[in-house]
């Protein structure tokens, strides 16, 4: 769907007028479950930096480190992955992953990779005056890379170190997904059919352009999916519906969990709950009329990263809820899609001392839930699971 952000005088002001009226609330109190509800244990600890982990089917979990780094983990000791090309490796000499948020980002199986050993890796390309996000698709064998091909770079490139988005997933028919972040003072691109930033774009999984993307308008990009994203930092299939969900980061507040359509527009930045960083207003417009609303939002943000859908028989009663980490709020949370029910889970686990970064969630082989803990010299790989 595709909507004009050219707004008239009048129509502006009756819009200011209104959205006066409705300032979006704080969110109420919401349940809470401690650390002491749940088993947590550490697989690995110890990891610089980590960012995306994926498990493997022989039950290890293959981890990426934002400045390069990929490892194999396995019975609760790592082995780096050899053979990383050098655009990978060259992330502690760049200012764009040392003082920003690019590096070596998601990782991702595919989906015949017990056949086929290929994985696909995003990263940020280029140094801080033009960059951009990439995806890398690579055989595994072993523990070692034998061959690797960069099959998309975003357009146009950017400038200073900020969203990046570079989640990865698959829909089931043959085609994979990645998030492209805004570049954080482009945020105008994010409804430019012409500019990859602020989208998620569609691919064949030899980075070819699928004959049935939507349809953006002349001149658009052909590989778009969707539109009108800030920074999204969480990316999932639920495995029993096939429907595509996706978390994007808000500035202050608007924090956002999207179920994605073919051709979206989700809004960005001209529909939003949330303010800029100095507390001014970035849109007057609140309600999403005409674009893609958000399934749940929050104000203040919890800064989203990581998502999984759940669906297993360790935790039955979370079946098709949303499970989301936060960097801000240093916790996990459980939504309900279709009732909006919200529960905070270790809620307790961040201290003075432990901020608790989660970046990434997954699901493990046996239904248990897997989170990547951000740390600079202390990233940690942790299993939660039901309290013995």
């Amino acid at each position: 769907m595709k909507t004009s952000w050219t707004i008239g005088t009048v129509g502006l002001a009756a819009i200011l007028s209104l959205s006066a009226c409705q300032e979006p609330q704080p969110a109420p109190d919401l349940p809470e479950r401690p650390v002491s509800d749940f088993q947590l244990d550490t697989v690995i600890d110890g990891l610089p930096s980590p960012w995306a982990a994926a498990v493997m089917p022989d039950g290890a979990y293959l981890v990426t480190g934002k400045l390069g780094q990929l490892w194999r983990i396995d019975d609760g000791s790592s082995v780096e992955i050899t053979g990383l090309p050098e655009i990978l490796t060259q992330f502690s000499d760049n200012r764009v992953a040392t003082g920003g948020q690019g590096g070596l980002l998601d990782v991702a199986l595919a989906p015949d990779f017990a056949q086929s050993g290929t994985i696909y890796l995003s990263y940020s390309y280029g140094d801080w005056t033009n960059n951009g996000t990439a995806l890398l698709r690579a055989q595994l064998n072993g523990n070692q890379i034998t061959s690797s091909e960069t099959i998309f770079r975003a357009s146009p490139g950017k400038e200073a170190g900020s969203h990046f988005g570079g989640k990865i997933a698959f829909p089931g028919d043959g085609t994979l997904l990645l998030s492209l972040g805004d570049g954080f003072s482009l945020r105008e691109e994010a409804q430019k059919p012409t500019s990859h930033l602020g989208s998620i774009v569609r691919l064949t999984l030899d980075g070819g352009t699928p004959t049935d993307n939507p349809d953006f308008g002349e001149d658009a990009k052909p590989q778009l999916f969707s539109i009108g994203h800030r920074n999204v930092q969480g990316l999932a299939i639920d495995p029993a519906t096939g429907a595509i969900w996706e978390h994007e980061h808000g500035p202050r507040g608007g924090d956002e969990l999207n179920r994605l359509e073919s051709g979206g527009n989700y809004g960005w930045p001209i529909a939003t709950y949330g303010r800029d960083y100095q507390g001014a207003r970035i849109s007057p417009i609140e309600d999403h009329a005409g674009y893609s609303a958000p399934v749940h939002y929050w104000v203040p943000s919890i800064a989203p990263s990581g998502l999984a859908i759940y669906r297993g028989d360790v935790f039955a009663d979370w079946n098709g809820h949303a499970l989301i980490g936060g960097l801000a709020s240093g916790d996990l949370r459980r939504v309900d899609p279709e009732t909006g029910e919200e529960e905070i889970l270790l809620s307790d686990a961040k201290t003075e001392v432990d901020a608790f970064r989660i970046r990434d969630v997954d699901i493990d082989s046996d239904g248990a839930v897997l989170l990547v803990v951000e740390d600079k010299t202390n990233g940690r790989l942790i299993r939660v699971s039901p309290k013995k």
